[in-house]
């Protein structure tokens, strides 16, 4: 199995995004520095500032989360999703475009990582 993982600002703020909106259970934290999280087949490893994932580089390049990088999540009906999402907060990239595979949106977690929502087209 493969894991994910995210660079985060705040791992509390994280795992409270990832398990209140996105169905993740929290499976094991270190700290405020890591926390692994589980759906389905994902394993998601949400690394603090305080994690060795957050060190620089040698050239001085700094890890931040963000970009454009992203794992997608399959759900079925997307505008519900979306509308009790973004009555809760949830920031969105854009809005669901749709396309020839089915419809997708782009939700950011609190540090402004990247997470596909995506519905099959039927």
């Amino acid at each position: 199995m493969a894991a994910v993982r995210y660079l985060v600002q705040d791992v509390p703020a994280a795992i409270a995004f990832y398990t209140e909106h996105l169905g993740f259970t929290l499976q094991q934290q270190f700290g405020p520095a890591m926390a692994i999280l589980a759906r389905d087949d994902l394993t998601l490893w949400l690394a603090g500032p305080m994690a060795s994932a957050a060190k620089p580089m040698p050239d001085g390049r700094q890890p931040v989360p963000g970009g454009w990088g992203r794992f997608v999540l399959e759900v079925q009906d997307l505008p519900a999703l979306v509308a009790k999402l973004r009555a809760a907060g949830v920031v969105f990239r854009n809005d669901i475009l749709a396309g020839p595979g089915g419809r997708q949106i782009l939700a950011e977690d609190p540090s402004g990582n990247c997470v596909e929502l995506f519905e099959p087209g039927t």
